[in-house]
């Protein structure tokens, strides 16, 4: 290859990246903080995770739509308002340790990764966690951890955990995640079968308090075959 073609491609890739980081700034900026997302560890998270690469090659260019994406296996990456919403009503500290339920494309947990000092995250289906790992991988994120498996039941051996976010819609919150929860976590999780609202629950020493902030839309949680406790 020519030195002119070298220095072509890489002009592209340049202006590429140039274009994708002001479709970032300006998803942050319409799409977050004009419907009121204000937490500066949110806002800066979700400016530095590049969000194109942890979608299928063909649709780049929709990375930063305001809309959910499909990413495969009949599973979508979640509209960045609602990941954004989710985040901040986790309430997460540097210090934390994160459960995240449904790795999906990954795209979460890079930006769980830069707000959390260590994430655990599970996903059920083979083919989307070999990807987020292998994107994770190659983007050099590295304080986290992926595991094939439910997670309903998988990953207990690490709890408590300070914070649990679950991106995949329940008809009623599990025992099990309750249960993985550290005193004064917070779990974030859309229940609900036709009509899905996000629940934000602490768990304090007088019992579970339970909030509910907005309607959402998720894919229905994918289970092993054990019956939900």
């Amino acid at each position: 290859m020519s030195s002119h073609s070298v220095q072509s491609r890489q002009l592209v890739h340049h202006s590429n990246q140039h274009e994708f980081e002001h479709q970032r700034a300006e998803m942050v900026s319409w799409q977050l903080q004009a419907r009121g997302i204000t937490d500066p560890a949110v806002i800066r998270a979700m400016l530095e995770v590049p969000r194109h690469r942890f979608l299928p090659t063909d649709c780049p260019h929709l990375a930063y739509a305001d809309a959910p994406l499909p990413i495969g296996s009949n599973q979508t990456i979640s509209q960045p308002y609602i990941v954004a919403h989710m985040l901040s009503a986790a309430q997460i500290l540097p210090s934390d340790t994160v459960l995240e339920v449904g790795t999906g494309s990954g795209y979460a947990t890079a930006i769980l990764s830069r707000m959390a000092m260590t994430v655990y995250s599970v996903e059920i289906i083979p083919d989307l966690a070999k990807m987020a790992r292998e994107t994770l991988g190659r983007l050099n994120y590295r304080n986290l951890h992926i595991q094939l498996g439910d997670g309903y039941w998988d990953l207990p051996q690490h709890a408590p955990y300070d914070r649990i976010l679950v991106w995949a819609a329940v008809p009623y919150v599990p025992q099990a995640l309750l249960e993985q929860l550290a005193m004064y976590g917070k779990l974030i999780i859309p229940v609900g079968v036709n009509h899905q609202e996000i629940q934000v629950i602490t768990k304090r020493p007088e019992g579970i308090e339970t909030q509910t902030t907005i309607a959402a839309t998720f894919v229905p949680m994918a289970v092993a075959a054990r019956k939900l406790p």
